[in-house]
């Protein structure tokens, strides 16, 4: 126990207990390290030689920061293979200059091939982003969520079930974001080089592990509108 109760009746709280509680929670987290590497090695002796001498990942990986969703263990992909990008209920927005720096390097250094915005259902994030509720800085990030859900508004009005209507909003949050993505100068300038790169949806259902593709797939900015899609030869002529 960690608390009991003094001749006062108050609670007291057991420091020591809590704090050996804490170190095996950590020491935890080393011990299973060295078992992993351990494994790794029985299984290839040059694993992690091969490992450090770089990635060609072929794969950029946006997801929410949930800890229910590892994009190596849902791809079933090995360390190397999926350039990771993570934040809450998976946002892409034009301000986040930390998402904008991974994409850039992700798409002009590495040259993945796949964009991937991977939402899932029971997102934490999204069923916030629906409440009245306020929850502290995290509504400011929030808010775009909640921009989504107006641009949507008569779509998820119409759905009385309140969990359906989450699973709804999850599912064009995706796609909003995917739009997002190819608004931005990184991925739009990459579209003028190549013709390998496709930017995805998708959304991970908790309950069967299995993704669900939400059909949004772009590799070009037509579909963006005028407004977004920046100048060619063509574009101008509009």
């Amino acid at each position: 126990m960690s608390t009991q109760e003094n001749t006062n009746g108050k609670a007291v709280i057991d420091i020591n207990n809590i704090k050996l509680a804490q170190a095996n929670s950590y020491n935890n987290l080393i011990k299973n390290n060295a078992a992993w590497v351990e494994r790794k090695l029985a299984e290839d002796s040059e694993f992690f030689t091969t490992l450090a001498k770089g990635q060609s990942p072929e794969v950029l990986w946006i997801g929410c920061s949930d800890s229910r969703v590892p994009a190596n263990e849902v791809t079933g992909t090995k360390p190397g293979e999926v350039f990771v990008h993570r934040n809450i209920a998976n946002v892409c927005v034009h301000s986040d200059m930390n998402m904008l720096s991974v994409l850039d390097y992700a798409v002009n250094v590495l040259k993945v091939k796949h964009v991937i915005v991977a939402g899932h259902y029971g997102c934490g994030g999204v069923a916030a982003a629906m409440s009245n509720k306020q929850f502290g800085l995290i509504d400011n990030w929030l808010r775009h969520i909640k921009d989504v859900y107006r641009l949507h508004a008569k779509e998820l009005d119409a759905i009385a079930d309140e969990a359906d209507r989450v699973k709804r909003l999850v599912e064009l949050n995706v796609s909003e974001q995917v739009y997002n993505l190819c608004k931005t100068t990184i991925i739009q300038n990459a579209w003028k080089e190549r013709h390998d790169l496709e930017v995805h949806g998708w959304v991970i259902d908790l309950a069967s592990g299995l993704v669900k593709d939400q059909q949004v797939t772009s590799s070009s900015p037509h579909n963006l509108g005028y407004v977004y899609e920046f100048a060619t030869e063509e574009v101008a002529a509009h």
